[in-house]
């Protein structure tokens, strides 16, 4: 879940990041990555009855990043992140998070069988030492516009054993409001505000 402001998920390419945040590692190469499933992975955080943050985990996405260094507004993502697997530290919420509607009834949240959520950028932007990529967002049917702030994590060529491949990272940060996307279950006891923290790693 994640906010219109910044959740607009995706709208300066994450290629800008790269260019507007020196950091020690070679910077990436101009081409078409694919996103590495393993080390990816969306990090979900809410208030639990002003009491304390409660955190879970959604992993196993896919997608695709064009990354142009020389011209980063022709920078453009695509990722795909499997609602179904969410995860939690406790089994029963994670259940809760999954589980059908009672008698046939609407599920307090994703449900039994939710729909992929995606995120597609629409425009990248290098704003001081951030890139801030806009996009379209759709979680639970319902697509809304969200920007994530982002930053260059680093880039490498992995070694040969480990498949030689070309590989580049990035943080991106942005908040929801789980409301927008038909999630309303127990507000405010539970925050609407969603912030979200998605790990990005890729491959070429």
């Amino acid at each position: 879940m994640l906010r219109p402001a910044l959740l607009a998920l995706t709208a300066f390419t994450l290629a800008s990041a790269a260019l507007a945040q020196p950091v020690a590692s070679p910077p990436p190469t101009k081409g078409t990555y694919t996103v590495d499933t393993n080390h990816t992975l969306v990090r979900w955080e809410v208030d639990h009855f002003g009491v304390t943050p409660y955190t879970g985990l959604f992993g196993d996405a896919t997608g695709t990043l064009v990354l142009d260094t020389a011209n980063p507004a022709a920078t453009r993502v695509e990722i795909t992140i499997p609602v179904s697997k969410v995860t939690t530290a406790s089994a029963g919420l994670t259940a809760h998070l999954l589980r059908p509607g009672k008698d046939g009834g609407k599920p307090d949240f994703f449900g039994a069988a939710p729909a992929d959520a995606r995120f597609v950028s629409t425009k990248v932007e290098i704003m001081g030492q951030s890139v801030v990529i806009t996009g379209n967002f759709t979680l639970n049917g319902i697509t809304r516009p969200v920007t994530l702030e982002t930053r260059f994590y680093g880039a490498t060529k992995m070694p040969a054993a480990m498949g030689g491949k070309d590989n580049v990272g990035f943080e991106a940060r942005t908040v929801i409001r789980r409301s927008e996307f038909g999630l309303n279950a127990l507000i405010p006891m539970v925050s609407d505000e969603v912030r979200l923290q998605i790990i990005a790693a890729f491959e070429k």
